[in-house]
């Protein structure tokens, strides 16, 4: 495993981090928590450092199992990025809540569940720019860190503007992005501009909710409890067009996935991907990315292909 420093903070950061949104239960069809507990105890093994994770994945139940694995290691020095902002806990359905009291109230449950006595990276959850200014979010989080609750915030950005307006205020230590080789705008907009704030970036969604592994296509049947079973046939077709364009990437060294990580850790802004993993066997095959290298010519093409809309 390579290490990278996470922007301006003092922490060093596997480059290939663990996105937990798979194992919680929500979003990608059902898991088994046994499975799922074994993939997170194989990824520290490995020499994963960066586990990130959101209170509202599965309501809470990602950070109980993160929880339950630290506990089990003894854990106390591996990085976890949570996230916060979306409030579940309510009785008509999930909601934005930035407010001051509500923050305190999601720390201190995820502070619980996960087992630990401060959050490294905390994230505002995909919240707009204006309601994190009109809720004073930055405020209430440096009254965090002052309390060592927090060493570090950050925002986790759901568009381009929303990441730009949250670099330019100069208040998150970390910028959270979705960026792969389907969609990398944010590589001339984003990317540059926490580079010259220093920044550290996070790259989420890096094998667009894996179709970038080739095992997905416009035909794919999802079950009723995973989002891209509302994924309209137009998309679906569009998207099977563009991924047959980047097959030239998989080779007997390297899968399609690898190739697709491997063009993400290619920017040297980049600190961390954090690809999910409901399996070891997805696990293995998403850290083997570290020993792959993309070729000019490579590189090259892609960029080409995006350019030019893969035609």
């Amino acid at each position: 495993m390579k290490y990278r420093t996470l922007g301006s903070t003092n922490l060093l950061v596997s480059e290939i981090g663990f996105g937990t949104l798979g194992i919680s239960g929500l979003g990608y069809g059902s898991t088994d928590d046994d499975e799922s507990i074994r993939t997170l105890h194989k990824a520290l093994d490995i020499g994963i450092n960066l586990i990130d994770t959101a209170d509202s994945y599965g309501n809470g139940h990602s950070e109980e199992l993160i929880g339950r694995v630290l506990k089990e290691r003894g854990d106390k020095d591996t990085i976890i990025a949570t996230k916060f902002g979306w409030d579940f806990y309510r009785h008509d359905g999930i909601r934005c809540n930035l407010k001051r009291d509500y923050i305190y109230f999601a720390l201190d449950k995820s502070l619980k569940r996960l087992g630990r006595d401060w959050i490294d990276i905390y994230q505002v959850h995909n919240s707009k720019p204006d309601l994190i200014i009109k809720n004073k979010v930055y405020e209430t989080l440096d009254e965090l860190k002052e309390q060592g609750k927090i060493r570090f915030c950050g925002v986790s950005a759901s568009h381009i503007d929303d990441g730009i307006e949250a670099i330019t205020s100069g208040k998150p230590d970390v910028i959270q992005v979705r960026y792969n080789l389907l969609d990398q705008n944010a590589e001339k907009t984003i990317f540059p501009l926490a580079l010259q704030k220093k920044t550290g970036i996070i790259v989420r969604e890096p094998l667009a909710c894996g179709f970038l592994t080739g095992k997905y296509d416009s035909r794919s049947i999802f079950p009723k409890s995973d989002h891209r079973r509302g994924w309209n046939r137009n998309f679906l077709e569009d998207t099977e067009r563009k991924v047959k364009k980047l097959k030239f990437l998989k080779s007997p060294e390297k899968t399609l996935t690898q190739a697709a990580l491997s063009f993400i850790l290619s920017y040297k802004g980049v600190s961390s991907v954090i690809p999910g993993s409901k399996t070891v066997k997805q696990l293995c095959e998403n850290v083997g990315a570290s020993s792959v290298k993309l070729n000019s010519f490579e590189l090259e093409e892609i960029r080409s292909l995006y350019t030019n809309n893969f035609q």
